[in-house]
């Protein structure tokens, strides 16, 4: 039943602490993700597969070998029968011994950033002929985008790499191959092989996770008017960790566009104000006022926790609700528009997506989907109004994991600390907030489906209402 009222109330967010012990993919993990690969490719037809990586387009390569791009763009080339072979630049050389993935360095310094040295390698087409790469074959060219029935002209042959490399690779297949775009492989969100998850990487996620959603932590229980969106930025405590995607925080104008960076703007009592905060494997946002309550807010929008907050809420409780192993995604998508599906609300983007080493790996939440939820998924919650009026927005985006009976014993036994986080997060989100979760929704942030829409107000949120 969907939840029938919700209020803003007194809340006491538990302190759900930080690592100690950071989750580490084994080589093995690799060895086995590109032999899935290679089973799968072989099943679809295909002879060798290259897979692309660049600093921002680094998942599938990651995902594959544990080595991310830095400044330079690297191939992983994968014959079956042949030691995978990853093309790296001059700088990349030294990194990708240290992340010692299952393959053999191969120098290219054309990848190499432009005036450095290119003396030492050979000419593109020989070194993927040297790799097993050779004419006649249907190689499969693994980017960052596959592309769908919606992406008008475009079909299986059109890749999303640099076209040198595409030229290349065409050039070698000849007319007797065929170069295919193969990321659906991988990305496909029912059954690509990123879409369900190890262990391991779930307990990386929750790393990830633990960190970016306590750096909104922060802000939300420090930040005060007269603070630059530059101060109040600093306050997520950013750590190096590598990022998915680029810092957001601003506030007055700037705030509806959502993706605007902080800038030395001064943040205003009575501002609109957004942020995100997102680490590989994870990300956070939270929207709302830099008030204290209704009363700071202009005479017309005063009703804004009734008018747009509730309702959200109410649709994220469902999303929270609906979600579990087995569900048609599709139903996620209608349990928000039942509830914000009109117009004023302006939810335009997909009611939550795939999460993965990139922020947003694919959806397999559309209308009428009928792609069922598996054991082993990470997804976010992610519900973005966009009235476009001066009621500006409310937002929650926060991660979560899908796992069964076996997977949950798995993370508990080997990863214990992060297994305490996750109960503490499902207490509170039961016990707190009246979400009732299904045994199998693993909560991943430190500011669980907390919603504050004022923030000035800072132990005052939305829960639930039963009767």
């Amino acid at each position: 039943m969907p939840v029938a009222s919700v209020a803003q109330k007194t809340v006491s967010l538990p302190e759900f602490g930080e690592p100690t012990v950071m989750p580490l993919v084994p080589r093995a993990t690799y060895e086995a993700r590109i032999a899935a690969l290679v089973a799968r490719g072989g099943e679809a037809g295909f002879d060798a597969f290259v897979v692309y990586g660049d600093r921002e387009h680094a998942a599938n390569v990651a995902y594959l070998c544990g080595y991310d791009p830095r400044f330079e763009e690297t191939l992983l080339v994968i014959v079956p029968g042949k030691p995978p072979k990853l093309l790296v630049g001059n700088e990349g050389w030294g990194y990708a011994e240290i992340c010692d993935g299952p393959y053999e360095r191969v120098l290219y310094q054309t990848f190499s950033l432009p005036a450095q040295l290119r003396d030492r390698s050979q000419a593109l087409p020989n070194i993927l002929a040297d790799c097993g790469l050779k004419a006649g074959q249907r190689i499969g060219a693994i980017g960052w985008k596959p592309f769908g029935a919606g992406d008008t002209g475009l079909g299986e042959t059109t890749l999303d790499l640099p076209s040198f490399i595409a030229d290349t690779l065409r050039t070698l297949a000849g007319d007797r191959g065929v170069i295919v775009n193969a990321a659906n492989l991988l990305m496909n969100p029912a059954d690509g092989l990123r879409a369900i998850n190890e262990a391991d990487q779930l307990a990386a996620f929750e790393f990830a996770a633990t960190y970016s959603s306590q750096g909104l932590r922060n802000v939300l229980q420090v930040i005060e008017p007269g603070m630059t969106e530059l101060q109040a930025a600093r306050l997520m405590g950013i750590n190096g960790l590598p990022q998915c995607c680029h810092p957001m925080l601003s506030a007055g104008r700037r705030a509806a566009y959502g993706l605007p960076s902080p800038r030395l703007d001064v943040i205003k009592r009575g501002d609109p104000i957004t942020m995100a905060y997102g680490i590989q494997g994870s990300l956070n946002a939270r929207a709302g006022f830099l008030v204290e309550d209704a009363a700071e807010l202009p005479r017309g929008i005063q009703d804004y926790v009734e008018k747009l907050v509730a309702p959200y809420f109410c649709a994220v409780v469902d999303w929270y609700e609906t979600v579990g192993i087995g569900v048609p995604s599709g139903a996620l998508w209608q349990a928000v528009h039942d509830r914000i599906g009109d117009p004023f609300f302006g939810v335009s983007l997909n009611p939550g997506h795939l999460i993965h080493i990139d922020e947003w790996m694919h959806s397999p939440v559309f209308s009428g989907s009928d792609i069922r939820l598996r054991s082993g998924m990470a997804l976010q919650v992610d519900i973005i109004p966009a009235t476009g009026t001066d009621y500006f927005t409310t937002n929650i985006e926060d991660g979560i994991a899908l796992a069964d009976d076996a997977l949950r014993e798995e993370i508990a036994a080997r990863y214990p600390e992060a297994w305490r986080r996750i109960e503490a997060r499902r207490a509170f989100m039961t016990d707190v907030l009246g979400i009732r979760l299904k045994p199998e929704v693993l909560p991943f942030s430190n500011i669980p489906a907390f919603l504050p829409p004022f923030w000035l107000s800072r132990n005052s949120a939305m829960a639930v209402a039963r009767h």
